[in-house]
């Protein structure tokens, strides 16, 4: 059983703009997202187990509709666009598929440095938008920073983890050939470079972030 406390918004997420690296598209999106997922597993960070994705028709936009599938063999398996393309919402013939979602599970380590498996520790997207493909990399728990969700320090959970998911980001900066723009901040977290940054800190403690757990 899970030991970890996952936030409903992400701690800290980091997006790349791929336009030099691929054409856009479903080809493309899954391709990218083989090779993307391919360096988180030899971080052990995701082990791709399921794809999920909600469809849009490009002169409605998107559909009160999701689809997802369990990863049945390499995301660029060349028969997988048709697989999804065959799983279109009936009666509309036109959907395309949306942001893919990769989930999975992956390794943390505990403050032993016991690795602990973690149902979808870190969540890879890619999409395949017409106007340009582009990836983002999000992570929802704590032990990523130098705070638990309670507000306490915890540094030896910090120095067990936080280096692992920053060696993959470089790691996914090397492979796409552009550096990862961090995401947006949420009330659980701001990435900063290819961590989380330190937040506003009083008494030796954080902020207490269970409130919206």
């Amino acid at each position: 059983m899970s030991t970890l406390l996952r936030a409903p918004r992400e701690c800290a997420s980091w997006a790349w703009d791929l336009d030099d690296y691929a054409a856009p598209g479903l080809e493309s999106a899954l391709t990218t997202a083989e090779r993307m997922s391919a360096v988180l597993r030899e971080h052990d960070l995701l082990e791709a187990s399921a794809l999920e994705w909600g469809w849009f028709i490009s002169s409605l936009g998107g559909m009160a509709a999701t689809t997802r599938i369990p990863v049945q063999g390499p995301l660029d398996d060349p028969e997988l666009p048709l697989r999804l393309r065959s799983m279109r919402p009936a009666g509309f013939a036109e959907a395309e598929a949306g942001d893919i979602l990769v989930s999975g599970s992956g390794i943390w380590l505990d403050t032993d440095g016991k690795p602990r498996h973690e149902h979808r520790l870190v969540e890879l997207t890619v999409s395949p938008e017409p106007l340009g493909l582009s990836a983002e990399v999000a992570v929802f728990h704590d032990v990523w920073g130098q705070f638990d969700f309670r507000g306490l320090p915890h540094p030896e959970i910090h120095r067990r983890n936080a280096p692992r998911l920053a060696a993959a980001l470089q790691a996914l900066d090397a492979l796409l050939g552009v550096a990862a723009e961090p995401g947006a901040p949420t009330y659980f977290g701001t990435a900063d470079g290819y961590g989380i940054k330190i937040p506003d800190v009083i008494g030796g403690r954080g902020p207490d972030l269970t409130d919206l757990l």
